[in-house]
């Protein structure tokens, strides 16, 4: 039987993904090269080339990978319960966040992508904006099942519920547990939620002409 074409690419293109995500954590993102990112995964240059442009492009669908499905898609949970959904995914995100290697690789791209505008450019098209996409279009389906206020801004309730988590990570200035995670979902949907209906009491009978 003839080698399969297609599962050889997968298994190159994840050894690549995995060697640049590596090397970016042991020697820092300036210092990576498409050459020791190909030496790394044990292909050739060329077949890095084929399928990305730079190795901020290699660097950053390394990072965007962990977040995909086998397909190749980012979506959320989607079970019909937002809040338990949301608790899942930020418990999720507090753990890849506090794992060593997983934070290192983080702070050293963020690091670049504070100078580099291009590298800027690259993260905004290649994770930012299908992650953030995901999101919302969770958020969409919550809001129309009457899980959120119908006229909510559903871009700032991502910054209700991903901001303090992003600044006490970058600051370190607590943790990043599921305790935290469930607190921010929790404070969020309060602020985002459908207006309650006011009881208006028992009805009282008409009184009669004195």
């Amino acid at each position: 039987m003839p080698p399969d074409a297609a599962r050889r690419s997968d298994r190159s293109r994840l050894a690549i993904l995995a060697a640049a995500r590596d090397l970016v954590v042991e020697v820092g993102y300036p210092r990576v090269s498409i050459e020791a990112i190909a030496r790394r995964a044990g292909v050739g240059k060329q077949t890095i080339y084929r399928w990305w442009p730079s190795k901020g492009a290699v660097a950053l669908d390394a990072v965007r990978a962990l977040s995909e499905d086998d397909a190749g898609a980012i979506t959320l949970p989607d079970t019909g319960d937002l809040e338990s959904d949301l608790k899942t995914v930020l418990r999720a995100t507090a753990a890849e966040f506090t794992d060593p290697a997983l934070s290192a690789l983080l702070r050293a791209l963020y690091a670049e992508i504070a100078v580099d505008p291009a590298l800027a450019t690259l993260y905004r098209e290649k994770v930012d904006r299908p992650l953030t996409e995901a999101k919302l279009a969770r958020l969409r389906s919550g809001q129309r099942a009457g899980q959120l206020h119908p006229d909510a801004d559903l871009a700032l309730c991502l910054d209700f519920l991903y901001a303090p988590f992003t600044q006490r990570w970058l600051h370190r200035a607590g943790p990043l547990d599921e305790a935290y995670a469930d607190a921010l979902v929790e404070a969020t949907l309060r602020a985002f939620a459908p207006a309650r209906k006011v009881d208006p009491g028992p009805s009282r009978p008409p009184q009669a002409d004195r």
